[in-house]
């Protein structure tokens, strides 16, 4: 398989940005379903500030996706093909 350059980068910048853990522990958390910023942080013992962070940089790569309720925001995995990279990921990491 031959890849561009600008195709190169920009699967550079995805693996660059699923290697924090906690953006990996925010994935994990995603693919059981929507979630608030609130809830999350609660499942991960951190803060709402902390999360948002990570989340910014989530939703900056297409990963994630926010819903406005309210004052609060709610996320979810943009698509299908995120939870199959994670899946795959963790199966790799499993077996290796």
């Amino acid at each position: 398989m031959k890849l561009t350059e600008l195709k190169a980068i920009q699967l550079a910048e995805l693996f660059s940005s699923l290697s924090d853990a906690s953006r990996i522990r925010i994935i994990a958390l995603l693919i059981g379903g929507e979630m608030s910023v609130r809830a999350i942080a609660d499942g991960l013992g951190m803060t709402e500030s902390a999360v948002s962070h990570q989340l910014r940089g989530l939703r900056h790569m297409h990963l994630v996706r926010a819903r406005k309720s309210g004052r609060q925001v709610f996320y979810t995995l943009d698509d299908d093909h995120v939870s199959r990279l994670f899946t795959l990921g963790l199966d790799h990491v499993q077996h290796g």
